[in-house]
């Protein structure tokens, strides 16, 4: 399930919302919060009997470790991008993570690029469509177009030899 950031600071003041009203406020569990402050990510206020207490700065640290993992950022990644310091560090840890988010976006779309073709596809087999066949030659390593005046038939595999016997 994914968690949505609800982010409203201003009920009440500084250091003084318990684990649970922050768990509640973004919708995450309790047991969460202990373990990114168990990574360093998080490192809440200590009152009496050890409880914990959290701030307005505590939970702008919480939105931006939601957002950092919306966009697809690992916890120790997130570690090292707030403990960075200096600028330099801290935009490296985003220039190795948007190298891969621009892939997987490519990747995406090459995706939606085949499904576009094949919702557009009207023939009665999606196999011996010239627009879909093209969407997906790379992945059979074709290295020219199939003639459109000749169309093929899906390649057959060989019939299974019979057992041996003895």
């Amino acid at each position: 399930m994914r968690a949505r950031m609800r982010l409203n600071v201003g009920m009440k003041s500084s250091a003084q919302l318990t684990i649970g009203d922050v768990a509640a406020r973004f919708g995450l569990a309790t047991h969460v919060l202990r373990h990114w402050e168990s990574v360093g990510l998080l490192a809440p206020v200590r009152v009496a009997g050890g409880r914990r207490r959290y701030g307005d700065a505590d939970l702008y640290r919480v939105a931006i470790i939601l957002r950092a993992k919306e966009a697809g950022l690992g916890l120790e990644d997130i570690r090292e991008m707030l403990t960075a310091s200096d600028p330099a560090s801290r935009r490296e840890v985003f220039r190795r993570h948007r190298a891969g988010l621009a892939r997987r976006i490519a990747e995406a779309q090459i995706s939606l690029d085949l499904i576009d073709r094949a919702l557009n596809c009207e023939h009665d087999d999606i196999t011996r469509c010239p627009n879909f066949r093209r969407a997906v030659r790379d992945r059979v390593r074709l290295p020219t177009p199939l003639a459109p005046s000749a169309p093929s038939a899906p390649p057959t595999l060989p019939a299974p030899s019979a057992p041996r016997v003895g």
